[in-house]
């Protein structure tokens, strides 16, 4: 009796590998699994249903993920403004997450031998997977044919049509990661220090000239309206916004990180609602929140970011740092004006009944209303007090030079 398997299949070039190879093979019992956290329509779903078949699997399921996908974990990283090297919305490493839970699920449910997924040797997935699999299903077999073989694009194409399998391999030049939470694209151009991917690389065309205005509304740290048009669930908002932003070619840029296995890396991407919304929240929380709220958050999320990327998403010290991401959105409510223009945009300002930069207490560089200069003057000699204690009693202690 053959030995089951359980794939993560997207339908791109590498799971499409892993499902000829593990069943024809190597004569495992395939069954793939796609998560679908935002990249795929209804009707792509459909299609790669049709081509998993076609490639031999036993069963295929697919799993709609993008609203618990949202929920456990893109909710904190817009909470966190979270942009690893202040450059990258962490659109493929935090998918990756939710994809493996997933998938780790069914390989349970189905008592599966092994489980498998299309990482390569050389980058962060492969420790993502493994991670989360050591963890949720501990002595299932992980299996990881384009690692283990070190093969090339081009090797895996030339072993697919040797097969007679059908599909678009000029498209599978590039490695094209699609989610909620943005778009990766690698390809030769990534692959050195210089370089920028071409026109035809970038999955949106630039389509949009001029200019427009967007009103985001935020409550309690979650975009719930787009223009006055409210929606059901925060993923509705984040790709309605997508929707409108991303032909302009916003959010497009390269990423320069270091791997959880040490080496570094570059990477294309595309996010241009992730972008928009995580500098419009950034701008609102610093209307909003308090100077020491905004310092421990920076903290805090700087971690959190770091330590997700790296595939740490089941260590309880997140779930603690959730907790005070979540407490510290409550009055993060109000709308953020952003303007639009081709391939970059800006904060043009914020409406909350929360802001604390009122007029009551003071305009600044022009006007104090809520204290006077005597006031200041005392809090000056007060605020320096002892560093001025410090210089006095260093200065009478340091002999003089003569």
């Amino acid at each position: 009796m053959a030995k089951k398997v359980v794939l993560g299949f997207s339908g791109g070039l590498d799971t499409s590998y892993c499902a000829k190879y593990l069943g024809e093979d190597k004569g495992y019992e395939v069954h793939s699994i796609i998560v679908n956290t935002g990249g795929f329509t209804e009707e792509e779903v459909k299609h790669i249903e049709t081509h998993a078949y076609k490639l031999g699997v036993k069963s295929h399921k697919a799993v709609n993920a993008v609203k618990s996908y949202y929920d456990s974990i893109i909710k904190y990283l817009i909470y966190g403004n979270v942009l690893k090297n202040n450059t990258y919305p962490l659109s493929v490493s935090a998918e990756r997450l939710s994809q493996a839970l997933h998938i780790a699920d069914h390989a349970e449910e189905l008592n599966a031998d092994a489980v498998a997924h299309g990482s390569t040797g050389a980058g962060n997935d492969q420790v993502r997977f493994d991670m989360i699999f050591n963890i949720m299903i501990p002595g299932v077999e992980i299996i990881t044919p384009i690692r283990d073989l070190k093969l090339s694009r081009e090797e895996e194409i030339e072993y697919l049509k040797n097969k007679g399998v059908e599909m678009n391999f000029e498209k599978s030049m590039y490695s094209i990661n699609k989610g909620l939470w943005g778009t990766s694209v690698g390809g030769k151009e990534t692959l050195t220090s210089k370089g920028m991917l071409p026109e035809e690389a970038w999955p949106t065309p630039v389509t949009k000239t001029g200019s427009e205005e967007v009103k985001l509304h935020f409550e309690k740290g979650e975009l719930k309206k787009i223009n006055d048009e409210n929606f059901h669930h925060p993923s509705d908002a984040i790709q309605y916004l997508q929707s409108v932003a991303g032909p302009y070619g916003i959010g497009r840029d390269i990423h320069v990180g270091d791997t959880i296995i040490g080496i570094k890396g570059r990477v294309g991407f595309e996010a241009a609602a992730p972008m928009v919304i995580i500098k419009a929240h950034h701008a609102l929380e610093k209307h909003v929140l308090t100077k020491w709220q905004l310092n421990w958050k920076d903290q805090l999320a700087q971690f959190y970011g770091n330590w997700l990327h790296e595939g740490q998403i089941l260590d309880p010290v997140m779930r603690d740092i959730e907790s005070f991401l979540e407490t510290s959105q409550r009055n993060v409510s109000g709308d953020v004006f952003i303007q639009l223009y081709p391939y970059r945009f800006q904060v043009i300002g914020i409406e909350s009944p929360y802001d604390l930069m009122s007029s009551k207490f003071g305009k600044y560089g022009e006007m104090n209303t809520g204290w006077t200069g005597e006031d200041v003057r005392g809090f000056s000699r007060i605020f320096g007090n002892q560093t001025m204690i410090y210089h006095q009693v260093k200065d009478a202690a340091t002999p003089k030079k003569i």
